[in-house]
């Protein structure tokens, strides 16, 4: 008897370890960011701005996340997932299942360079009320990329926040001219919009972070996206 009992208790605390374990396993697989900030998830780096407004980035598993965000008064916020290292020649895959631009956000793989300090952007789908990057943008061609065509453009900000504090800085834009389905896997072969962007003057310098990001501005939105590398 006191054997039967002894393997009883073990079994029963192994039951215990079991349900910690897993509970343990679903708080590191459920993560909601509210405070500006950076880190990693799952295996990918994760990133949440805004300036104001409404919206926790909730991290899922892997490569997933979401977000619900209200930024009326003309706030700003960029939220995703992706990489802490950019890569000129990396092939991104993703899947939007839902994104509700409302009138003024959009989906975008989004990063940064430094020398020179570049912000990029590879817009894929916008709202109803706005398409990027909007009035004043130098148009610079086109590039032929994943079964579509997408315009490319450069802005400047003059003294504006930065990965490197206030700064002025160009910005270099691929936008498709139609969006792109949600629901479905997409892909964007990065390198093709790096060489249209070198053949036209526009350099990207030391990588730094590179994410499939959500981006709103003065809106409201949600979205639930999953990136991966192809």
């Amino acid at each position: 008897m006191k054997l039967i009992r002894r393997k009883v208790v073990s079994l029963s605390i192994l039951g215990w370890a079991a349900l910690l374990v897993a509970a343990g396993s679903g708080a590191a697989h459920a993560q909601s960011i509210c405070n500006n900030g950076t880190g990693t998830h799952g295996g990918y780096f994760y990133t949440h701005w805004k300036d104001g407004g409404t919206g926790c980035l909730n991290l899922g598993s892997g490569g997933n996340y979401s977000i619900s965000y209200n930024l009326s008064g003309g706030k700003n916020l960029v939220s995703g997932k992706g990489w802490q290292t950019g890569s000129t020649s990396r092939v991104v895959g993703y899947n939007a299942g839902a994104f509700n631009p409302g009138s003024n956000s959009y989906l975008t793989l989004y990063g940064w360079s430094t020398s020179p300090l570049v912000e990029y952007y590879i817009v894929d789908n916008w709202g109803t009320g706005f398409t990027p990057p909007g009035s004043g943008a130098q148009n610079m061609g086109t590039v032929n990329s994943d079964g579509g065509t997408y315009t490319i453009y450069r802005t400047q900000r003059v003294n504006q926040p930065s990965i490197q504090g206030t700064a002025t800085f160009y910005q270099y834009w691929s936008v498709r001219t139609s969006k792109r389905a949600t629901g479905q896997n997409n892909t964007i072969t990065f390198a093709n919009h790096v060489n249209a962007w070198r053949s036209k003057g526009m350099n990207l310098g030391t990588m730094n972070y590179q994410v499939m990001a959500t981006e709103g501005f003065g809106s409201s939105g949600s979205s639930n996206v999953t990136v991966w590398q192809q």
